[in-house]
């Protein structure tokens, strides 16, 4: 499922704005300063920063969405029908992204049916794209995308860090004519083709994961006689010897900087900001921070002490009953995969649970008398200590 955005007007940034930190351990007046210099670099690309907010940022350099389906026959559903309490937003939300260039009206003959869902207040709306038929035409992408573990590795060397959000993430990527016409999507107001790559299609972060790799690796450049190329299929190759900017990949949009002290966070932020420049890559001002001694990173708190597990959900998770069902219980177990390494003695509370079978949990919800059993007083001591 493809989600469409509800875009709101971004608003203008201000110097104030940057969520910027302040070095420890110096006079007062000397850690003012060192704020200020680092502020002050991030303001000279302040073309590059958007504010709150969901405004189309410039398309990025060097960079297209292609979709080549090979000789398949155009695939056009039928559009689903919305309850009428929720069309004026869909309209209100249409007419945002017409209004951002993002869309455009269509005559593909290809059609993908918009899906509502109903948030939890019951009142707003989420509006998806269900993408499944046409994404297993295209061949898939073979590129490598980062392991987590890998990005969590040695980062309790730095003492600051930046936890950087790259603006609108896959929207910055322009779309070739016929990779518009494939996504196009049919709703009860007419039929749109995006102008730019929506997220949901198979291969988007495949794309998007590799143009930033390229920008802070430097392995292509771009054509001094045409920018808008697609620097993979025709770029000109680097000359060997430049430094990567950061030394170390990101996750797809989430980007991290760290320092060994204030003096090499700062350069390290105005090579990340050139390369930004370089290649019209936008930074999020809401989602970013900037020279703090402590960041969150791809659900984990990153310090100099090193990682704690941050997850999301926790509350909730601690709250759980114990599952009545074995995909339940598989459940359970995956959300804790993440966060395995902070929990002692995991793999052997794991595997008590990870023994129990579907008809273990046939008997354990029609017969509840066997609950009583050695197997099941283990399982749900196991299960409770996981879970706090």
């Amino acid at each position: 499922m493809a989600v469409l955005p509800d875009l709101s007007l971004t608003a203008e940034v201000k110097i104030e704005d940057l969520k910027v930190g302040m070095p420890t351990g110096l006079p007062p007046e000397e850690a003012a300063r060192q704020e200020t210099r680092l502020r002050q670099i991030i303001w000279k690309r302040r073309k590059w920063l958007i504010g709150k907010g969901n405004a189309l940022p410039p398309a990025a350099l060097g960079v297209v969405c292609d979709i080549d389906v090979g000789d398949a026959t155009p695939v056009a559903q039928r559009v689903r029908k919305i309850p009428p309490l929720f069309r004026e937003k869909v309209a209100d939300l249409i007419k945002g992204l017409l209004s951002a260039r993002m869309i455009q009206k269509s005559k593909s003959p290809w059609a993908s049916p918009i899906v509502v869902i109903i948030k939890k207040n019951g009142v707003d709306i989420r509006l998806c794209i269900d993408y499944r038929l046409i994404n297993g035409l295209p061949q898939l992408m073979v590129y490598p995308m980062p392991l987590v573990n890998d990005l969590l590795e040695d980062l309790d060397k730095y003492l600051w860090y930046c936890s950087l959000d790259m603006a609108s993430g896959f929207w910055v990527v322009p779309m070739t004519d016929r990779a518009r016409l494939i996504p196009a999507f049919i709703t009860p107001m007419g039929l749109f083709e995006w102008m730019r790559m929506p997220f949901g299609l198979c291969n988007a972060p495949q794309i998007y994961q590799r143009l930033v790799d390229n920008a802070r690796y430097g392995f292509l450049k771009l054509s001094p006689d045409d920018s808008t190329r697609d620097v993979f299929e025709n770029g000109e190759p680097a000359k060997p010897g430049i430094h990567s900017v950061l030394g170390r990949r990101s996750y797809i949009d989430d980007i991290l900087i760290g320092g060994t002290s204030w003096d090499d966070l700062c350069e390290k932020v105005e090579r990340l900001l050139d390369v930004c420049e370089q290649w019209h890559l936008s930074i999020s001002v809401e989602k970013s921070e900037w020279g703090m001694s402590k960041v969150d990173y791809l659900g984990h708190r990153v310090s100099g002490l090193g990682l704690e597990a941050k997850p999301k959900n926790l509350e909730s998770l601690t709250a759980l009953e114990f599952p009545r069902t074995l995909k339940g219980l598989q459940s359970f177990l995956g959300s804790l995969n993440y966060y395995h390494r902070f929990i002692a003695d995991f793999a052997v509370y794991a595997t008590t649970l990870y023994s129990l079978t579907e008809a273990d949990f046939d008997e354990y919800v029609t017969r509840p008398e066997f609950r009583e059993q050695e197997k099941w007083s283990h399982a749900t001591r196991a299960f409770d200590v996981l879970k706090t």
